[in-house]
């Protein structure tokens, strides 16, 4: 069962998961439930419960600092993105056999997912 609430509701009340009116609630969500919301529509003719709810839990991974600089692998068939590469400054590493570049220009072609390593 699917019901959207129209676009005009307005909350009227916000319910912590331990407070009264939200317990029939937090036994069905447990942990997860966040709050509950009460909204009524426009008119004051509807009244629609909302849960906020937890769904992921993932740790904040930091992606460093634009000016850091990063080594990135791009593959030898990608010929014109190792020039635009180039041209706007990366450059060649023979030994680690990585572009070396800020991690801004590394965002700007797209290459975050190809970074290797951030250097000192």
């Amino acid at each position: 069962m699917s019901i959207k609430p129209p676009e005009d509701t307005r909350v009227v009340k916000r319910l912590a998961p331990h407070a009264p009116g939200a317990q029939k609630l937090t036994r069905r969500y447990g942990d997860a439930l966040v709050c509950v919301r009460y909204r009524h529509d426009a008119a004051g003719q509807h009244r629609y419960t909302t849960v906020e709810l937890i769904v992921d839990d993932a740790p904040i991974v930091p992606r460093g600092r634009p000016d850091d600089v990063v080594a990135v692998r791009i593959d030898f068939d990608k010929s014109a993105l190792r020039s635009s590469a180039c041209a706007r400054g990366a450059t060649w590493d023979r030994n680690s056999k990585l572009w070396l570049m800020p991690r801004r220009l590394a965002s700007a072609l797209r290459l975050t997912d190809f970074i290797v390593k951030t250097l000192p």
